[in-house]
């Protein structure tokens, strides 16, 4: 949403989220960060906005902007957290150099047209160190989708696919097993199947 307002030049994206017209996607999607093609969104007009003002003196009018953060946390295997880890983040030119804190988290701001920024991390003992990772921002699907479902499961290391050089039936298959080693690892019902349950689930180890 904060790039579609951006792109359409409003400062804040919530007139549009919250304007009656987008009450249905809103009630439908409930995350304004998570949206899908197709989803209906209606653009309003923009608002002038007036202000009084004296003459032969200097006015300053301030914007408040609400501000964008990208969150990520790292994790080992057996959902050991990576903290104190130091990283990189290539974000829009620009290079951040941190450390993780005690659960492996890490956060930084962004502007709304960030589409992907890149994670390195520098320690050379952990699993990804010193290898190069896009972390694509705004591709995440709605989890009530299957894209959705796939990319959170791959996100948390279980390989739900899909791959390009596999069948549909192959697919099918990873995916499943997929669904079954997190709803075994969650203390879930294991059926393979991405129901309610199962999707609140992903949607609350995943973060989002």
């Amino acid at each position: 949403m904060a790039k579609i307002a951006k792109e359409h030049g409003f400062v804040d994206w919530k007139p549009i989220w919250d304007h009656g017209n987008n009450k249905a996607l809103k009630e439908k999607r409930k995350d304004p960060n998570i949206l899908f093609p197709g989803d209906q969104l209606f653009i309003p007009d923009k608002e002038e906005k007036q202000a009084s003002v004296g003459t032969d003196k200097k006015h300053k009018f301030s914007v408040k902007r609400p501000k964008l953060r990208l969150g990520l946390a790292l994790d080992e295997k057996f959902k050991k957290p990576m903290s104190g880890v130091q990283y990189q983040l290539l974000v829009n030119g620009r290079v951040i150099a941190k450390t993780t804190d005690g659960k492996g988290k890490l956060e930084t701001e962004i502007s709304p047209d960030t589409t992907e920024v890149q994670l390195i991390v520098k320690n050379p003992d952990t699993p990804i160190g010193d290898i190069a990772i896009p972390i694509k921002i705004g591709h995440l699907d709605p989890v009530e989708e299957r894209s959705g479902q796939e990319h959170r499961l791959n996100n948390l290391g279980y390989f739900g696919g899909p791959y390009r050089e596999n069948a549909e039936d192959e697919n099918d298959k990873m995916f499943r097993s997929a669904v079954e080693e997190f709803q075994c690892d969650n203390h879930l019902k294991v059926d393979g199947i991405c129901g309610p349950q199962t999707q609140a689930k992903l949607v609350q180890i995943h973060g989002s």
